[in-house]
Formats: C-alpha cells, sequence, structure tokens
C-alpha cells in the first residue's frame, strides 16, 4: 500500500509513549523502511498538522490546549491511536478528578510547603478543564493501545499491522498471563506493605499477602514488574470484564482472590485498597467505565480515611 505517513501529538503525559518507539531498537528500521513520520513533537520542529494515514495520540485530555491538538490530529488523520494508558483511560492525571481545578492550583502555587507562593498561572497557559478525560471524549477513536508506555513488542505489531493494511492483533489476557508465580493456599494472616519483607519470588505475591493487581490489569508490558520482584501497580489499565461489569471493581477482585489464598479477611483487604485507592485507582479513573461505576465510591472513602485520621484510628 506504500509509504505510511504518521502525525504524533503529545497531550498530558511524560513523553513515555513517545520514547517507546526508540525502544523498538532494530525493529523501529523495518517501521522506518514503510513509515513516514511528518510531525512527532519529539523529533521534529514541525507545528502544524499535515494530512496524514495514521494518528499517534498520547496523554489525556487536561487543559484546552489538549482539546484543541487532539481535534486537530482527528481532522488531519485518516486514523487515529489512542496511545498509552493515558490516552485510553486518562491516566494518573486523572487523581485530579477528586479535586477541582481552583483546589490544585490552590495547593500548587499558594500552600504548597516545599515552594515559595507564587500567583497562579497567567492567561499564557493553557486553562485546566473542569476535568481530566480520556482522548475518546473528545474525538472518535479508531483503536486503542494501552500500556505505560506500551511494551515494544505490542507498538511494533500496532505500527506493522498499519502499514500491512490489518487491524492489529489484540490479546485479552491479564498479566498474570504472563507472570510465572504460582498461586498458591498459604497461611498468611496480615497485609504487608510493598517495602516490608522480601517476597518469595516463586509463590504470587497475593498468597503472600503483597497487593498486586496483575489479575485486574490487561496485559500491555509481558509481566515484568511481577517477573523482578515488584508488584504490579495496575498501568495498563483494567481488564474488559472489570471495566464493562458494572459489578466488578478493582478492591472487590483482588479482595476476593487474595482472601482464597490467604487467611486474611476479605474485607480488610477492600478497606486497605480503598485507603490506597488514589494509587490503585490513579491509571483508570477518568475514564466513565470506572470513575462512574455505581461501586467506585473514592471520596467517601478519602472521607472515611480522613475521619479515622483525625480520630487517631491509624
Amino acid at each position: 500500500m506504500g509509504e505510511v505517513t504518521v502525525n504524533t501529538e503529545w497531550l498530558s503525559d511524560c513523553s513515555g509513549c513517545h520514547v517507546a518507539i526508540v525502544d523498538l531498537h532494530e525493529k523501529i528500521l523495518n517501521v522506518l523502511a514503510a513509515v513516514k513520520i511528518q510531525r512527532c513533537p519529539v523529533l521534529t520542529d514541525v507545528k502544524d498538522y499535515p494530512k496524514a494515514r495514521v494518528g499517534l495520540v498520547s496523554g489525556a485530555i487536561r487543559n484546552v490546549h489538549d482539546r484543541e491538538a487532539a481535534l486537530k490530529m482527528r481532522e488531519s488523520c485518516d486514523i487515529v491511536i489512542a496511545w498509552g494508558s493515558c490516552a485510553v483511560f486518562g491516566g494518573p492525571a486523572g487523581a485530579g478528578n477528586i479535586h477541582t481545578p481552583e483546589e490544585i492550583a490552590t495547593a500548587v502555587y499558594l500552600e504548597n510547603k516545599t515552594t515559595t507562593p507564587a500567583p497562579p498561572p497567567s492567561r499564557q497557559v493553557s486553562p485546566l478543564e473542569s476535568k481530566v478525560t480520556p482522548l475518546d471524549t473528545v474525538i472518535y477513536v479508531d483503536f486503542y493501545l494501552p500500556g505505560c508506555p506500551p511494551h515494544p513488542l505490542f507498538v511494533f505489531e500496532a505500527l506493522s499491522a498499519l502499514v500491512e493494511g490489518r487491524e492489529p492483533e489484540t490479546a485479552k489476557r491479564s498479566v498474570c498471563a504472563k507472570c510465572k508465580r504460582k498461586m498458591e493456599k498459604t497461611e498468611v494472616a496480615e497485609l504487608k506493605s510493598n517495602f516490608e519483607g522480601i517476597p518469595d519470588p516463586e509463590r504470587c505475591f497475593l498468597s503472600q499477602g503483597y497487593t498486586c493487581l496483575g489479575s485486574v490489569t490487561i496485559d500491555r508490558c509481558l509481566a515484568p514488574c511481577p517477573s523482578n520482584g515488584v508488584p504490579c501497580t495496575g498501568c495498563a489499565g483494567a481488564t474488559m470484564q472489570v471495566l464493562t461489569e458494572p459489578n466488578r471493581d478493582i478492591r472487590t477482585e483482588i479482595a476476593e482472590r487474595m482472601s482464597r489464598l490467604t487467611r486474611i479477611d476479605r474485607e480488610e483487604i477492600v478497606r486497605s485498597l480503598e485507603r490506597s485507592a488514589k494509587s490503585h485507582y490513579s491509571y483508570t479513573m477518568a475514564t466513565s467505565m470506572i470513575g462512574e461505576k455505581p461501586t467506585f465510591l473514592i471520596k467517601r472513602w478519602i472521607e472515611d480515611e480522613e475521619a479515622d485520621y483525625e480520630a487517631g484510628g491509624r
């Protein structure tokens, strides 16, 4: 089908998804042989949006600039890919939805204990929107490639598929599918923080009382964290079962599995996950599939935690 033209855009994210292209190493030569990158904020100084076959958009919609850039990408590209967890789900910036833009500006610029108080940004800076949202709340998205960033294997497959004129192959498995650890029933009776002790390298983290989100996270990483002694934090986003079924929830799914594998009470696990909800839901709370679930009550969980703290309940 000839050379494929590509535009990329970088909205509210950390740049990791753009760096993932470099992580293709020698495979990038196969891609570049059939792809012409026209616009890429980290590689070119092109400011406009030339007509392109494929558009890769990373980052969430956080401010007015993001919205305008997303619309320009949709107008200029035949195919748009939401590239990375921020574009697909809203990403860590979604934690800002718990607060108003005014509260955030006050905390960052006026009441920040680590910096000298400064006035909020002037009108020269694109203002924050009322809430953080995924890319598809603003434009139509043709394909989704979550991950933080997506593993180079999935990046290469997606780009290769588009060059070849086919739909990318995607698996619906969880991170656990690529994890070598064994789920075993144990006599563990207490929850552990990730910095406590040295986990058994052969046994599932849940069996040892450590919170690991691998079983509720879609695999777009090939499980490098649990394979190297680090519990999964859910950076690729929730599995389709959690996203699409109203009564399935990250905290209850994890609590159900861990309580069956250990002697830890299910409700104790649920409460622990609620206390750390900003961390455990950080990648997905901005998407309506999580943030608008009847089971997602993060503001109440935060209020309960603050009340316990004030009462000395910790």
